[in-house]
Order: C-alpha cells, then sequence, then structure tokens
C-alpha cells in the first residue's frame, strides 16, 4: 500500500492532555542556534581590534586626503 489509501481519509488527532502548539512556539524549533556559545562575540571583537589597528595605521593618510578635500 504505497498511496497511503488506509489512512489518507482519518481524522486529524487532538490531544485531549496536551494544548495545541501556536505557530511561534512551532517556528521556535526549527529557528537556528548558537552551537558555540560566544563564537559571534568573539568575532566582532577581533574584528573591532582589526578595524582600530587598521585606522591607525593609515590615519595619516586620512588626514591627508581630508586636508585635500
Amino acid at each position: 500500500m504505497n498511496d497511503y489509501s488506509d489512512i489518507i481519509d482519518l481524522p486529524h488527532h487532538v490531544s485531549p492532555t496536551h494544548p495545541h502548539m501556536s505557530m511561534l512556539s512551532r517556528a521556535a524549533q526549527f529557528a537556528p542556534f548558537a552551537a558555540l556559545n560566544g563564537h559571534g562575540d568573539a568575532i566582532r571583537q577581533t574584528e573591532q581590534k582589526h578595524t582600530e589597528s587598521f585606522d591607525d595605521a593609515y590615519e595619516d593618510e586620512n588626514l591627508e586626503i581630508e586636508r585635500k578635500f
């Protein structure tokens, strides 16, 4: 029986003991999660350090460009 004819017309099951789950709660089950806690924060901190050092390295050039404008 590959066509599910034995179950296709059965009524949808409604639990007498468990309340119906809201759509928001159902969606939360499939939401992405952070497998590595704090990993995103570490990346942002590293990114900021590199950005600050980049800015410091080219500060003189930035001042020269601003002066020309």
